[in-house]
């Protein structure tokens, strides 16, 4: 990796103007400049310590299953840290959404909120600000457990308990706290590995192209050039969940890697 931490990217498929408002106005993400993407339409970026979350509307027709955490395998849960609780709710009740329920939990309060599209966001008062994690939902931990520490080469740290039982967690960069979270799926599991997915600036796509082909992992988006600024590869984790890889082939896009 080039890049401290991941990026993330989300599909959503409800008015624009409302998902990014609720990320940015709401959930208190720093905007960054939009980019045109290759073949039309745009990707809005947000900026969070060394990290980006990335916004694209998804395809026409896609509305993408939600419903309980546990319930649907895909990458289900954002969750960001504030200081000051009465921040959070004052930031939701001003632009019309109920104040987030915050419970006590292990060292610090905790919320569960959707946003426009139904997709989860953790509230957790303690933390770092400029951190972040997500939570993947899958159906067979210990494939996806040995997904990310051997093929992806995340430092897998010790699992803990929490809300959505034992949880399985990686660190997402080298240098950056930011974490993935791993949680067993319910027996029968709906998939939705649509709406999100994590992104790495690397310094290699071919050698990742190379590599994912030796041990079968499932190519989605071969291998390629990306709107002149990128190579990049799109692989599928067990359950199908995408992890895109991102090589910078020009100059001063390190931050913002499509």
């Amino acid at each position: 990796m080039t890049q401290d931490s991941v990026n993330v990217f989300r599909r959503f498929s409800v008015d624009r103007e409302k998902v990014l408002a609720f990320y940015g106005e709401v959930i208190g993400l720093q905007p960054l400049s939009a980019l045109n993407m290759p073949g039309g339409g745009q990707m809005s970026l947000f900026h969070i310590g060394t990290s980006q979350f990335k916004f694209t509307n998804a395809g026409a027709g896609r509305q993408e299953k939600s419903g309980p955490v546990l319930d649907v395998t895909g990458l289900r849960v954002f969750t960001y840290f504030y200081a000051d609780e009465a921040a959070v709710a004052k930031a939701f009740t001003s632009h019309g959404y109920p104040a987030p329920e915050f419970t006590a939990a292990t060292g610090h309060r905790r919320a569960m909120v959707t946003d426009p599209d139904g997709q989860w966001v953790e509230l957790i008062v303690g933390g770092d600000p400029s951190h972040f994690e997500v939570g993947a939902t899958v159906s067979d931990v210990e494939r996806s457990r040995a997904f990310y520490r051997e093929f992806v080469g995340l430092d897998e740290l010790p699992a803990v308990d929490s809300a959505f039982g034992r949880t399985f967690r990686f660190k997402l960069g080298t240098k950056s706290a930011n974490i993935l979270n791993l949680w067993a799926a319910h027996p029968g599991a709906t998939a939705n590995t649509y709406t999100a997915g994590i992104q790495y600036v690397i310094s290699d796509a071919e050698a990742v192209d190379t590599r994912a082909k030796a041990v079968s992992v499932k190519v989605t988006q071969p291998l390629g050039p990306f709107g002149g600024g990128l190579r990049t590869i799109w692989l599928a984790d067990p359950d199908g969940i995408t992890n895109y890889f991102a090589q910078i082939v020009r100059a001063g896009r390190a931050r913002g890697a499509g």
